[in-house]
């Protein structure tokens, strides 16, 4: 049994329990650009709506993704255009991805950008007053538009000027715990105010997922450690809907390592824009490996490629002693380094390390979440009635491998339109909350008290390391049979050490809050265990050593849900891309690495 069960009957409403009640038409869970632009599209609609977050306002994973954000302008390659950009983006994916979706974001980002720029965003600009583009890895053009290193926070920034220009509501430090719902519709939500303990139970007719995705999951991560633990996708399986490709995850080539950093930085990311601007890869030896790997594209071949290469050096010794490898753009002029790259340049200079004079150490880390809630692109559906998610806490856009610069193009493009289809079909008219929705909301607070009070020996921060110590060793990188069936035996061992919790502080601690998130892991790490092992080759970012090619009929999607008994696996035929789209893929576009030399 998990931390927090699902399951109602175990424990009778307690005789009292206080709450705050708060209803509101919709109510969107996360705070970062996917909540923020769908509440946007809501209120400039005449829908009322309140956001929640964990943090405080404009303090969100959002902020960090640093390199750029992917739109067909043509700045800098007229060439480009959208379905060039979709074809990018299913041919990262693995040809995995939901045609949809990637047709939905592409088509419509250049519409997405310019709103962002009318909306205050300090886009860097070319001589001639375009906004400027630039490479990432696996683009056939320079179509990530960029401020700086530090375009995610430009955006969010963006984002909630406009939110609070609009009225928007805001409630910061809030998490949500539990989806009211009763496997056909969602009702509102429970949770608890992370600064005084209060529960919260919010009365919604409609909730709109936007809660990051699980990176964090792994003992090496690019995110802070309380955030991306599978908060969002945790919430939608136990609310009835399904998760797909949680097998995903996509490993940047390029985080920090390194005992100069000290133990804070490990994982950090070291933005993708450092490799978009000419940074060059090596080994312990001086060698410039990815000539070997990808000659063409070398360090900006895909994600994935890059990343496995890295791993491959390291386990067969040519690593440095911290287990990494070297990133140098010192062949740069500091001018160029300091202009193109302010964020990084400034994180170094504050750790020792001229970034503009000698390189950097960096290792593959758990950055991206490809999998997630399966939804409608078209309307943001779950297929549980009154439930909705978008951004990163959902699955189909990126396939098996995320084309970089694609994160934040999703949550603003997906955002918009989950926004406009709530407010075209929203009953703004309130009525009383369904007394048995409020009996299992007192029922799941029940729970959170009796899980405050627990007084075992174990502390939720212990079992949290062992879980991502488990993840890194049984589904990383490299995966097989062997692996994943122990790390399956190891989650269960976890899992039943759950049972001896001991929790210091109350719940406005970080105690509790960690208990809550192992809670949300466990099903998450056992969602990618199951859907790994049930996927029987290579693909993207899920490496199979025992299967390591390509299998055309595993050209579908793995789909988990909450069965009586346990996860249910299947899976789906991938649908295919419109004409358009592809002939762009038949047509073979590719960048030549050369052109940066």
């Amino acid at each position: 049994m998990d931390v927090l069960s699902p399951d109602d009957e175990r424990r009778e409403p307690p005789a009292s329990v206080e709450y705050e009640t708060v209803s509101v038409p919709v109510l969107v869970i996360g705070a970062g650009a996917a909540g923020a632009r769908t509440a946007i599209e809501l209120a400039e609609r005449g829908v009322d709506s309140l956001v929640v977050g964990k943090r405080d306002h404009g303090d969100a994973h959002t902020v960090w993704a640093a390199g750029g954000i992917n739109a067909s302008l043509g700045s800098r390659d007229p060439g480009d255009s959208w379905e060039i950009h979709a074809a990018d983006t299913l041919a990262e994916g693995h040809f995995l991805n939901d045609p949809s979706g990637v047709e939905l974001v592409t088509r419509t980002m250049p519409e997405r950008i310019r709103e962002l720029d009318e909306w205050g965003m300090d886009f860097a600009r070319t001589e001639e007053g375009e906004i400027d583009q630039r490479y990432f890895g696996a683009q056939s053009f320079r179509r990530t538009c960029f401020v700086g290193d530090r375009t995610g926070e430009a955006i969010l920034e963006t984002l909630v000027a406009r939110a609070r220009d609009l009225g928007i509501p805001y409630r910061e430090n809030v998490m949500v715990t539990r989806l009211l719902s009763d496997g056909v519709r969602v009702h509102g939500a429970a949770g608890y105010e992370m600064e005084t303990g209060e529960f919260v139970l919010f009365d919604a007719d409609a909730v709109v997922l936007a809660a990051g995705g699980h990176s964090a999951l792994y003992d090496r991560h690019s995110s802070r450690d309380e955030e991306n633990t599978a908060d969002g996708a945790a919430l939608a399986y136990e609310a009835g809907a399904s998760l797909m490709d949680m097998e995903f995850v996509q490993f940047h080539p390029t985080g920090m390592v390194g005992d100069r950093y000290g133990e804070e930085w490990d994982g950090r990311l070291v933005t993708e824009a450092v490799r978009g601007e000419g940074g060059r890869l090596f080994n312990a030896e001086g060698e410039r490996f990815m000539e070997r790997y990808s000659p063409d594209q070398m360090e900006l071949d895909a994600r994935d490629v890059v990343a496995r290469s890295i791993a491959n050096e390291i386990d067969d010794g040519r690593g440095t002693e911290n287990g990494g490898v070297l990133l140098d753009i010192s062949h740069r002029s500091r001018e160029f380094v300091e202009e193109r790259l302010p964020r990084m340049t400034e994180r170094f200079d504050s750790l020792g390390v001229d970034l503009a004079e000698e390189p950097v150490e960096v290792t593959p880390t758990a950055h991206y979440a490809m999998g997630g809630v399966d939804i409608d692109f078209a309307t943001g559906e779950t297929g549980v009635e009154g439930l909705y998610a978008v951004g990163e806490v959902t699955a189909g856009v990126h396939g098996a491998n995320r084309l970089g610069g694609n994160s934040l193009a999703e949550t603003v493009a997906v955002g918009a339109v989950v926004g406009e289809h709530l407010a075209g079909g929203i009953d703004t008219e309130r009525r009383d909350l369904d007394g048995g929705v409020r009996a299992v909301a007192e029922r799941h607070f029940g729970d959170l008290a009796a899980l405050e009070a627990s007084d075992g020996e174990r502390s939720p921060g212990e079992l949290i390391a062992e879980l991502r110590d488990l993840m890194e060793r049984y589904a990383g990188i490299l995966r097989d049979d062997e692996r994943l069936a122990r790390g399956l035996a190891e989650l269960d061992r976890v899992r039943e050490e759950t049972a001896g919790l001991g929790i210091e502080g109350d719940r406005r601690g970080l105690e509790f809050e960690l208990a809550v998130d192992l809670s949300f892991m466990l099903t998450a790490a056992e969602a990618i265990l199951r859907s790994a092992r049930l996927r029987t080759e290579s693909r993207g970012a899920h490496y199979r050593e025992d299967y390591p090619e390509v299998d055309g009929d595993w050209r579908r999607n793995v789909l988990v849900r909450r069965g009586d008994t346990g996860m249910e696996l299947s899976t789906r035929g991938v649908g295919e891309p419109s004409p358009a789209v592809q002939a762009a893929v038949e047509a073979g576009h590719e960048l030549e690495y050369h052109h940066l030399e």
